[in-house]
């Protein structure tokens, strides 16, 4: 008994025709014939009654219908598993991360992935955290590590750190022994933020927008500790999550934004795991952020 007959039967059995089976999988109607009256042979029963013009399944063919099937089925699912394993011993793998991230668990996690799976080439992309999202989205990136007010719709993601903003300033300015500061306090002063298309920018560009307060934004960067290094010398207040600025506590003091809840997220997101190389560099991103559980989906 070969895969090839059960195929055959199949196909008369739904068409009911050998004309039209044999149009199905490409072959004469006659090779058709042959191997069905093989197979028919090997089970000692016919399995169509071919006295009609409708071919039709005898008892045995009945009988014998539902396991050619799931025999077909299992014989398919050994193929994909063996493309999957294929597919992810020589495939390929963008992973985005939003800029000046220097969080150490994406490395660890790539560099997991890479010693399990050293054929797969990946490649790093690194932008702001909008259009990370836009090429997620897209399929030019598989995975990316993006800075959010909020998970973005439509697509999966998993909340790797979630953190208040905080507001930082050098010795001497005029916040620093404020036991609270507010949106309205930061106002009064020359600030130095991430650019717009930021996650943590997001966040505070919503909440002053939300009290009708327009900032005064000096100084725009991309990493962490520019912001801190350009607040340190007094050029304007650093506006950064509690620990961007916990690194810089020698030069800077940081007060909680008292009124500014909504915390700045760091997530990965990505647009389904169909890709065997993205379940697995998911794995490892999860064993590398201590967040084991199932994502957002």
């Amino acid at each position: 008994m070969e895969l090839r007959q059960l195929e055959y039967f199949v196909a008369v059995a739904e068409e009911r025709n050998f004309t039209r089976a044999a149009e199905r999988v490409h072959i004469s109607q006659s090779g058709v014939s042959a191997q069905i009256r093989q197979l028919e042979r090997e089970l000692g029963a016919e399995l169509f009654d071919r006295s009609a013009r409708t071919v039709a399944l005898t008892v045995a063919g009945k009988a014998a219908l539902d396991h050619a099937r799931a025999a077909l089925a299992a014989a398919g699912a050994v193929g994909q598993a063996v493309d999957e394993v294929t597919d992810l011993l020589r495939g390929r793998l963008t992973v985005g991360m939003v800029i000046g991230c220097t969080l150490t668990p994406l490395f660890d996690a790539l560099a997991a992935f890479h010693r399990a799976h050293p054929a797969v080439e990946i490649a790093l992309l690194e932008d702001n955290s909008d259009r990370l999202v836009e090429q997620v989205r897209a399929g030019a990136v598989d995975v990316a590590l993006t800075g959010t007010a909020a998970l973005p719709d439509g697509l999966d993601a998993l909340t790797v750190v979630s953190e208040r903003l905080v507001a930082a300033v050098p010795a001497g300015h005029p916040l620093e022994t404020r036991r609270r500061v507010t949106l309205r306090d930061l106002s009064a002063h020359p600030l130095v933020c991430m650019p717009p298309g930021t996650g943590l920018r997001t966040v505070f560009d919503r909440a002053c927008a939300a009290q009708g307060l327009r900032p005064p934004i000096a100084l725009e960067a991309s990493a962490a500790d520019a912001i801190a290094d350009l607040a340190a010398r007094g050029l304007g207040v650093a506006v950064l999550s509690a620990s961007m600025a916990t690194g810089h506590g020698d030069r800077l003091t940081a007060r909680l934004i008292d009124d500014l809840d909504a915390p700045a997220l760091l997530a990965l997101v990505w647009n389904g795991a169909r890709n065997p190389a993205v379940r697995e560099v998911l794995a490892h991103l999860r064993r590398a952020f201590g967040t084991p559980g199932p994502p957002h989906e």
